[in-house]
């Protein structure tokens, strides 16, 4: 049985949101599929919206995360900067979530209990 709760962790920076679990999930996408589109569709979203995350997220540190190769093969990678930051936050993720197990282990008591779902016969 997986549990109820969760933890998801959204990093602000200047006071603005800047990383989470989508951001975080779509260069790992990225990174297994080669493409900033091919990553877009694994994640249901259209070309335009990832360009402008991938965009996003290299304006916001000091090197870019994301490098696209131009050109008739084209494609897409995460630089060292990319992969160091992916690495972090789910490092950070893990650490918060297991200081926080009991908490949300308690947490988790005190939802109701879901009904099971029957199929129909």
């Amino acid at each position: 049985m997986t549990a109820r709760v969760r933890l998801t962790l959204r990093l602000d920076a200047d006071g603005k949101p800047a990383l989470g679990h989508g951001k975080i999930h779509l260069l790992e996408k990225l990174e297994e599929t080669g493409s900033i589109s091919a990553a877009g569709r694994a994640m249901g979203m259209s070309y335009r919206r990832t360009w402008l995350l991938v965009d996003n997220l290299n304006q916001l540190f000091k090197e870019p995360l994301v490098i696209t190769r131009p050109g008739g093969g084209g494609g897409a990678f995460l630089t060292p900067t990319g992969k160091a930051v992916v690495t972090l936050y789910r490092q950070i993720e893990d650490k918060a979530a297991q200081a926080a197990s009991s908490d949300m282990a308690e947490l988790e008591s005190l939802l109701s209990v879901c009904p099971q779902k029957t199929s129909p016969e």
